[in-house]
């Protein structure tokens, strides 16, 4: 996934279509002369739809197309012709999008399914033309409705992404570069904090052609569910992954600790995540010696653990083991 084309939230302006106006007309045929009234209804105006597309994977397409539009309904006619409904404005989203009402930044709906519409601003229904306001007191109404007005606003649309296995940890803890072992994804690896600012997907071929999607999400800090560092931004991507993979290096001051942040941070945004199946592995444990190695794992957190080294390719194949027994494990639960 190139991170210069990944969009992850936007903000777009949407209108939908305003109801035709209904129409007054009078029948009038020669031998007619006051036939009464034969106004149409007016036609629907277009809604604006939100739909699931599993080819997509990015909201880069509305970064530059931030208003949209749907058509106005048509005026109604004379024979109690109906006019034409406005046509719907449709944007195609990846699944896993979530939608906010732009202003009290409330969540209106997710796309969760390919194909998925949802109405994010109905259109305007039509005006009644003056057939439906005759009666025995009114034989010739000279009035009909005009149309519903259009409704607008700003929206707020956030994309979350989806893998089997998601890394968590906090900046420079290694995510990156194991992404980069295991897969042909090229994420920006730098010795500094917040060096992935957007998450990285890549496909870690596995034994006999099989395969399952890692994603080295940006680093987590401590009060991230407050908004702190890239805070929600990256929360909300770790909701769609199956499995998740903490990542704590061998030279962290206390590694029991960081877990537990981790783990705190995760709650606090939303206690559902720590449902998932959970991986721990130390890296960067080529600077261990087996010693300090079992010295460490005596206070581990009582979950799977591994000590790795992307440098070295230390315990990877055991990694990829680990990654796909658990994934099955869940799906077969």
């Amino acid at each position: 996934m190139a991170s210069d084309n990944f969009v992850d939230y936007v903000k777009i302006h949407t209108r939908s279509g305003k109801g035709g106006q209904g129409s007054r007309h009078m029948r009038r045929e020669r031998h007619i002369p006051k036939g009464g009234p034969d106004g149409g209804d007016g036609g629907r105006g277009g809604h604006v739809i939100v739909r699931g597309n599993s080819q997509m994977w990015t909201l880069l397409h509305l970064k530059f197309h931030k208003h949209i539009k749907a058509e106005h309904g048509k005026a109604g006619s004379g024979q109690q012709k109906t006019g034409g409904e406005g046509k719907d404005a449709y944007i195609d989203v990846p699944i896993g999008t979530i939608v906010r009402d732009g202003e009290t930044n409330e969540i209106l709906f997710e796309i969760s399914k390919d194909g998925e519409e949802k109405i994010l601003r109905k259109g305007g229904k039509g005006g009644r033309g003056n057939t439906h306001f005759k009666s025995s007191t009114n034989q010739s109404p000279d009035y009909a409705q005009p149309g519903e007005d259009f409704t607008e606003g700003w929206s707020i649309l956030e994309l979350k992404v989806l893998a089997d296995i998601g890394l968590v940890g906090f900046p420079n803890a290694g995510k990156s570069t194991l992404l980069s072992v295991l897969t042909a994804a090229k994420p920006e690896i730098a010795n500094y904090a917040f060096t992935t600012l957007r998450p990285n997907l890549g496909i870690v071929n596995y034994r006999d052609n099989r395969s399952f999607i890692m994603a080295d999400i940006p680093g987590i800090i401590e009060g991230a569910h407050e908004g702190k560092g890239l805070g929600l931004r990256f929360l909300r991507h770790i909701e769609r992954n199956a499995t998740l993979l903490f990542m704590i290096p061998a030279d962290s001051d206390d590694i029991k600790k960081e877990y537990e942040v981790l783990i705190n941070e995760l709650n606090l945004y939303n206690p559902e995540l720590l449902d998932k199946e959970r991986i721990l592995v130390i890296t960067k444990s080529d600077m261990l010696d087996d010693e300090l190695e079992q010295e460490i794992a005596k206070d581990l957190p009582k979950i799977k653990t591994l000590f790795i080294s992307a440098v070295t390719q230390k315990n990877l194949s055991a990694l990829k083991d680990l990654i796909w027994e658990t994934l099955n494990k869940r799906q077969n639960d």
